[in-house]
């Protein structure tokens, strides 16, 4: 939004008589991320006009009002700021289009298959994602903390249970190695509010030791050949290289897979991409993969590092890895991507739907925001080939679409979550696009008055309260007509 004539002033509280924290000029914009009820008002900028309702602003000029001001709103009568752009009424019928799946920042996944398709190497595609970079060296080889469970409730129906496979393996408290494909349960028992653990040892039906456990374990393999297997994870990826740390805390259990690196990306690789895809594309994954990792170790702090899951990169453990990736990881070891001297925080994405973005764009408030920092290797750019061709054009969301819904819908839809509750809705307007086109901060409009949010917050809206049989949204590149 933008003030409607010079001095609009910005206010601590919605009431006139709180203090001014700057009077907007012309050419300022603000983001408002909804109205509320306050004092009276009435001013004549730009024309004659009085009222009870407030705009509650977050940002000027694109930085938050607590960087700015130190508080988390501020406040501007409803009648001295005006939409940039007027919203877009709500159509009687409502299709969203989009393309890409995914944040859309670093390399594309899709993209990179399509790169490598064309001809393009693994230089080539790294340079092209992560702009400015380059490939070097770790002069060490670390150990990776991954959060593989957590907050298990164990019982005594369903004890946390964990085998060794493949050869002699131990574990604190029981004396000597384990054999292969020996077994340990832990079972918590309550009294009052105290919680004690019980550790069983057994093989087959022999009990090889049964004593009380301590609350922090390590297990670990003593053979080479000895995998550890994670029985009570409800996947069938449950084995793993390299060592267990389990942390016990009343009934519930955390355990923590500690593993080399080069062996932590035998099970990311294929989980992230496709082990039949082109070699290049599979290296740049590694390499992405790698670097990702690194950046995000910090060893001497916290229980573990990344997640096994989306939050991080997906990782599978033993029965996630392949040959051909195999491969690829061992032809990139010990390679990461690095902006001048650091290593690069690779984010990396399934499919960018023809254009990639710019960090700080992509990773904002929920009130759309922009507050992090451009990274220079995280720049947004076209991901089309000279004719105009996406690179990711393969992927099944290249380009996609809802269901159509009644305007009636789509209001019900929103206002079933606070965030974006406008009553019925009347129209919508995308405040802010990033570099890509994907939605940075977008208003919506009603008879309960405006409210602004992300376009992550839009998607998840929209994705958490539609018919559960209709397609979501996979990504903020997205507009109410198909998108070229």
């Amino acid at each position: 939004m933008a003030p409607a004539c010079a001095g609009a002033n910005l206010r601590t509280s919605a009431s006139t008589s709180a203090a001014v924290a700057v009077a907007l000029g012309i050419g300022a914009t603000v983001l408002a991320d909804t109205t509320v009820s306050g004092g009276s008002w009435s001013t004549t900028c730009p024309t004659a006009k009085s009222g009870l309702t407030w705009y509650r602003v977050t940002a000027v000029g694109g930085i938050s009002v607590q960087t700015l001001y130190g508080v988390a709103y501020l406040y501007a009568a409803t009648g001295v700021l005006d939409a940039l752009a007027a919203p877009t009424p709500l159509p009687s019928a409502v299709t969203f289009y989009g393309r890409g799946y995914g944040h859309g920042v670093g390399l594309s996944q899709y993209g990179a298959r399509g790169r490598a398709l064309a001809g393009q190497n693994v230089a080539s595609i790294i340079a092209h994602y992560y702009q400015g970079t380059t490939l070097g060296a770790l002069s060490t080889s670390p150990n990776v903390r991954v959060l593989v469970l957590s907050g298990f409730a164990a019982t005594t129906a369903a004890p946390l249970t964990l085998y060794g496979r493949g050869g002699t393996w131990s574990i604190t408290g029981v004396t000597g190695d384990l054999p292969a494909d020996a077994s340990v349960t832990l079972t918590p028992t309550t009294t009052g509010t105290t919680t004690t653990w019980a550790l069983v040892a057994s093989s087959g039906s022999t009990v090889l030791a049964s004593v009380a456990a301590g609350t922090d374990l390590q297990v670990a393999p003593t053979s080479a050949s000895t995998l550890l297997q994670l029985f009570s994870k409800p996947t069938y990826y449950d084995r793993y290289r390299g060592t267990f740390r389990i942390l016990l805390s009343g009934a519930t259990a955390t355990v923590v897979n500690q593993v080399p690196l080069e062996d932590y990306l035998r099970g990311v690789v294929p989980a992230e991409m496709s082990s039949t895809w082109p070699v290049e594309a599979l290296k740049s994954q590694a390499l992405a993969a790698r670097s990702y990792a690194v950046y995000h170790l910090h060893p001497t702090t916290g229980t573990f590092d990344v997640y096994d899951d989306t939050r991080s990169q997906v990782y599978l453990g033993q029965r996630g890895e392949t040959s051909a990736t195999d491969a690829v990881i061992a032809a990139t070891a010990n390679t990461v991507i690095k902006s001048g001297s650091v290593v690069a925080n690779a984010v990396f994405h399934s499919a960018g739907g023809g254009a990639t973005e710019n960090n700080e764009y992509a990773f904002v408030s929920a009130s759309g925001v922009v507050s992090s920092t451009p990274l220079s290797y995280l720049r947004g750019s076209s991901d089309r080939d000279a004719g105009g061709t996406s690179y990711d054009a393969a992927s099944p969301y290249a380009t996609w679409d809802t269901a159509s819904y009644t305007a009636a819908a789509v209001s019900a839809i929103f206002a079933a979550d606070s965030r974006t509750n406008v009553g019925t809705m009347t129209g919508i307007l995308f405040n802010l696009r990033g570099v890509s086109g994907r939605v940075v901060s977008v208003s919506l409009f009603g008879t309960g008055g405006m409210r602004t949010v992300s376009g992550d917050v839009l998607v998840a809206v929209f994705n958490a309260h539609r018919p559960s049989a209709d397609p979501v949204l996979m990504s903020t590149l997205l507009d109410l007509a198909p998108i070229p």
